[in-house]
């Protein structure tokens, strides 16, 4: 479990964010949803120790995670996984390699067992037959999955996904969605996700943290979103779906 406790964070003297309490559970696939410029991103950084903030505590299994020095934070780091917006991949490394990386840094493994490791992740992921190939020479699709590959490549305990699907079409999206979740279920890991993606929200999130105007301004299941009379929440929905709309038409052969 993660918990946050009274984190605010400001740049520049102007606050970003305010004073933001909640838990994520082990096993759950938490979603962190809001407006551009809310706060999401910032949150996830400070929640895995990337920026610092000025209050609060951020909590993993009872460790104060904040208050650690510099090398028990890497230790600690160790237990995460993480897959960047965009991939994030190596372009001069092959997939193998890019996968191998958090292994070369983190891991005292033999090059043979970290060859069984890498191919024991891209098949879970659903790749085969691609450890030579280079970033370049794959879909976006592919690409992501490579990224969660060397993501759970040091099995983490917790996986940190900052907008899976950005860039992707919608049946790919749906593909990484339930790949994020099975992975999650299967390694009982605590995942955090930011997203824009209401079809994300409604079909993998077991928990759902609405940041708006610095401030976390809502919290429930899947189930609860289709109920809630939270007005900005609303608005954030509808103009979410409007977007989503719009930018099919766009890219729709006419």
């Amino acid at each position: 479990m993660i918990e946050v406790k009274n984190l605010t964070k400001s740049f520049n003297g102007k606050v970003v964010l305010d004073n933001i309490s909640t838990s994520f559970e082990k096993g759950k696939i938490n979603l962190i949803i809001g407006q551009s410029g809310s706060g999401k991103t910032v949150f996830l950084k400070c929640i895995v120790g990337l920026l610092p903030f000025e209050k609060g505590e951020v909590i993993f299994n009872g460790v104060v995670f904040n208050r650690l020095d510099f090398e028990e934070k890497q230790k600690m780091r160790q237990q995460m996984g993480m897959l960047f917006q965009g991939s994030a991949l190596f372009d001069y490394l092959t997939v193998e390699e890019n996968v191998r990386f958090p292994l070369d840094m983190f891991s005292t493994m033999s090059m043979e067992e970290k060859k069984e490791r890498v191919n024991f992740c891209l098949k879970r992921v659903n790749l085969n037959n691609v450890n030579h190939l280079y970033p370049s020479e794959l879909s976006g699709g592919m690409q992501k999955r490579v990224a969660i590959a060397r993501a759970i490549a040091l099995n983490p305990k917790y996986l940190f996904c900052d907008e899976p699907n950005s860039g992707l079409d919608p049946q790919t999206a749906i593909v990484i969605d339930n790949l994020i979740k099975e992975i999650t279920i299967e390694f009982n890991t605590t995942t955090l996700i930011n997203t824009h993606d209401m079809n994300s929200v409604l079909g993998i999130g077991d928990k759902i943290i609405f940041l708006h105007q610095q401030r976390k301004e809502w919290e429930g299941t899947a189930q609860d979103i289709l109920h809630t009379s939270n007005e900005a929440l609303n608005n954030f929905i509808f103009a979410s779906r409007m977007a989503k709309k719009l930018k099919e038409s766009l890219e729709s052969p006419h």
